[in-house]
């Protein structure tokens, strides 16, 4: 399974101000958090901005192969027989489904583990002062991630896969230090960790109970 990063969409709204300040006047457009996230506005998203997004990068060449957007397991999410999404998808030959991530598994969805983690980081040291400035501040942290960067976030998930394996299902572990940018400063640092068949076949045999 190959993962990809399509892009990242805020959960926003542009409203017009209605009392006067130091800072603007009635009228002047603002952009506001939406305060309650519902299954209409979940299956906006995807309709409207992450599809499309799918459709512009991914490659043509592999478009017949289907494509699973994961989502977790919070309620405003719309289930993976919707409807209204279903009938989006089924243009330009795309193939794209959604899905949903085990429950009580952060350690296994790469964006909870780390990748939110590194881009507030980011965004903390601008220190923005309105939604407009820290919308800005994350989408650019979004663009200049390195590939370096994913490949490190990408070999902590996988190695959190391996624990989760080891200890049966559970979480009874510590996140793993690999000493990646020691690797990567030696030219040493894998695309993808080895894990032992021993470990896959427990694991498979315990899926089979």
């Amino acid at each position: 399974m190959e993962l990809r990063i399509i892009g990242i969409f805020p959960f926003v709204v542009k409203e017009p101000a209605k009392p006067n300040s130091k800072n603007r006047t009635t009228g002047t457009m603002e952009t506001k958090p939406i305060q309650s996230v519902t299954k209409e506005i979940t299956r906006g998203c995807l309709i409207e901005k992450v599809i499309p997004a799918i459709r512009e990068k991914w490659p043509a060449s592999d478009s017949n192969n289907p494509i699973f957007v994961q989502q977790d397991n919070v309620r405003p999410y719309i289930g993976n027989n919707d409807l209204k999404f279903i009938d989006a998808t089924q243009q330009d030959g795309f193939d794209i489904r959604l899905c949903f991530q085990p429950p009580n598994s952060q350690d296994s969805n790469v964006l909870d583990l780390v990748f939110f983690r590194v881009i507030q980081s980011l965004q903390y040291q601008k220190a923005p002062k309105n939604v407009d400035e820290l919308v800005e501040a994350v989408e650019r942290f979004f663009d200049e991630m390195k590939a370096e960067q994913l490949n490190h976030m990408f070999l902590t998930l996988q190695s959190c896969m391996t624990e989760v394996m080891k200890d049966n299902g559970g979480n009874n572990y510590k996140v793993p230090h690999l000493s990646k940018n020691g690797l990567e400063r030696k030219d040493n640092l894998p695309l993808q960790l080895h894990c032992d068949i021993d470990i896959v076949n427990q694991a498979a045999a315990l899926l089979q109970q």
